[in-house]
């Protein structure tokens, strides 16, 4: 059995690659080989592009990692023969045909409303004055105030692009629910992951879980990596 060193992280949207510091740090402590994706988040597509590029590069398997958005993005790049495993981070796991777009078309009732604003040419954004409540809820006001003044526009494309073929159909997934997430609500999470037949752990956490529990989120790595 050939023992997976690689790791490499793909971010979601609003955001970029930064926020895995923390769990880079974790992983490499351990010895493992981390890359770390920084996906344009335009289309889902270019966001696939982007991932198989740091794919091409690797000496041997790779468990491959996504936050949010970057679910739908590793379940379409994760098809990659480098890739043996799959984890999802308080991800969307999109099904062939599906979106980000149409997974959150009908949320659960009384599920909290993400307060994203409306499209300005093609690209969204969320309210700054709500991010630290829906999206960082963890975390200490200053760097919650700093993830919103630093957002990625995000565009509305990638959240339209449908998954061609979900690499988790093809490859064991792992999933951490984010049980106080209030972006993707943990039912949600849930419903995904047992779509997946993924390996499910489950932590207390806001959405931004992989900022601020990078040690239960690398220990989730580890288990897929195993």
């Amino acid at each position: 059995m050939t023992t997976i060193r690689n790791i490499v992280l793909v971010h979601g949207g609003f955001v970029d690659g930064s926020g895995w510091r923390g769990v880079y740090d974790e992983l490499t402590r351990n010895g493992f080989g981390v890359r770390i994706v920084q996906n344009p988040t335009l289309s889902l597509e270019g966001d696939a592009a982007a991932t198989r590029q740091v794919l091409d590069t690797l000496d041997g398997p790779a468990v491959l990692v996504g936050h949010s958005y970057g679910g739908a993005v590793i379940s379409e790049a994760g098809t990659h023969p480098n890739i043996a495993t799959l984890a999802y981070i308080a991800a969307f796991a999109p099904d062939k045909g599906e979106s980000v777009s149409t997974l959150i078309a009908d949320p659960p009732p009384g599920a909290p409303v993400p307060p994203i604003l409306p499209p300005r040419d093609g690209f969204l954004f969320l309210d700054r004055d709500k991010f630290h409540g829906s999206f960082a809820a963890d975390l200490p006001a200053q760097t919650a105030a700093f993830l919103a003044d630093s957002q990625v526009p995000w565009g509305v494309d990638a959240l339209s692009g449908a998954v061609t073929e979900p690499a988790w159909r093809h490859k064991p997934s792992w999933y951490l629910v984010a049980t106080e997430d209030r972006m993707i609500p943990p039912s949600a999470q849930r419903t995904m992951a047992e779509r997946a037949g993924a390996t499910v752990v489950e932590v207390v956490g806001s959405h931004a879980v992989y900022v601020s529990q990078p040690a239960a989120v690398a220990d989730l790595i580890r288990q897929a990596a195993a």
